[in-house]
């Protein structure tokens, strides 16, 4: 009875050490996604002292499932952190985009539009890995199931998080908060009303996507608007596929079998695609509303914020995870000019440079959303969509506008 008496004991005295224990850093990364990751690694680099706060564990930020199309810009970025390898052996390049309209392919041509540049199939999942992977072998503090963080202070010269985890309430102290928590985290959430301004709009449709082991109907990523309703091929390797549907706002992925997708997927493609489609059992199935979404600015005081938890995109421009990485470069730009030279001024600048590139790329994936899908009952808003796919169909310029957009505008 005493030995239980004295553990206990013991344990309320660890925790009463951890209540009042702070670390310091200089930099608090908020959110273990790819954008805290790169942030992380590219401060390792530069020397930086950086922990990342992560409310889920390793396993579940691993097993996300999301896109996968990367920019060479992205690219170029995580090869100079020393995270590109894999990317390079098993990355598939796509040199074009089809439209599928009027059940007719036309390919947009990216290197022939761009001067040579294209895109890269991915899988978001596996930037992941490789930025974790880094980041171990850098031997940075990554702190996992990390509980209702809070960012404190950050209004002041003296900013500082504290959180729970393994029982203990914990406070670290830093220079600088970055929050890359996502869209529904709490970095943003923290920063008062009055100092923000949000702009949104909510699509009347979201997408429900299938992954699959089987052979892509397309090497290229395929654009399908039909009446009814839009779809998209496109592949993370040579065995492996993701494919999307057009679907209800309130519709529910249990409302879907594989076979139900499939014979739904089948009809909206041209006839050469839908004879060539390969079929088999989902890994996963999942509905995605379809948002756009921008907070300006990116900074309040020693908050910033980069990614998600300032901006999100429909996902049919494939400028989620290229958006982060844009951020995350002009980021890591102003916090070595602000550690090396006191430049405060360039904390600000990261939000103006970040915000001209983000609201360009949210400008492309609404034009991209409106052509492709079917989102009114309006007969007008169709004739203008329908007339819209055959002028881009026909036009070289037009083509080229959609190509220099889709393989990344210059950082």
């Amino acid at each position: 009875m005493n030995k239980n008496k004295d553990k206990n004991r013991d344990k309320n005295k660890n925790r009463d050490k951890n209540k009042n224990k702070t670390q310091r850093t200089q930099i608090i990364i908020i959110g273990a996604g790819p954008a805290g990751l790169m942030l992380g690694c590219l401060l390792d680099l530069a020397g930086i002292d950086n922990i990342i706060v992560e409310r889920q564990s390793k396993a579940y930020v691993l097993a996300r499932i999301r896109a996968g199309i990367l920019e060479q810009t992205t690219i170029d970025l995580l090869c100079e952190m020393g995270a590109g390898e894999r990317l390079k052996k098993e990355g598939v390049p796509h040199h074009a985009l089809i439209l599928a309209h009027r059940n007719i392919c036309t390919p947009v041509r990216l290197p022939e539009l761009t001067n040579g540049k294209f895109v890269t199939a991915y899988g978001q999942t596996e930037v992941t890995k490789d930025l974790c992977d880094k980041r171990a072998a850098n031997g940075s503090q990554t702190l996992y199931q990390a509980e209702n963080v809070t960012p404190c202070d950050f209004d002041t010269t003296q900013p500082y998080i504290h959180f729970e985890k393994d029982g203990g309430t914990h406070k670290i102290a830093c220079e600088l908060i970055i929050g890359c928590d996502g869209f529904h985290g709490i970095s943003r959430q923290s920063v008062p009303q009055a100092a923000i301004q949000t702009y949104e709009k909510i699509y009347p449709v979201g997408w429900l996507g299938l992954l699959s082991e089987t052979k892509p109907v397309s090497l290229e990523v395929v654009y399908a608007n039909t009446p009814r309703g839009f779809a998209l091929c496109s592949m993370r390797s040579h065995t492996r596929s993701r494919y999307y549907i057009q679907c209800a706002l309130n519709d529910r992925v249990e409302n879907w079998s594989d076979d139900a997708f499939w014979d739904e997927f089948r009809r909206r493609l041209p006839p050469n695609l839908a004879e060539a489609l390969e079929t088999g059992p989902s890994i996963e199935k999942s509905i995605a509303p379809l948002r756009s979404f921008v907070a300006e600015p990116l900074r309040f005081g020693r908050l910033l914020l980069a990614g998600d938890a300032a901006h999100v995109v429909p996902p049919t421009g494939a400028k989620g995870l290229n958006l982060a990485a844009s951020d995350i470069y002009y980021l890591h730009q102003a916090i070595r000019a602000y550690f090396a030279d006191g430049d405060e001024a360039a904390l600000t600048d990261y939000s103006t440079k970040a915000l001209a590139r983000v609201w360009k790329a949210e400008r492309f994936s609404w034009y991209l959303t409106t052509m492709t899908h079917n989102l009114s009952d309006n007969a007008f808003d169709e004739k203008i969509k329908h007339a819209e796919l055959d002028y881009v169909i026909s036009s070289k310029i037009a083509q080229q506008v959609i190509a220099e957009n889709y393989v990344g505008l210059p950082l």
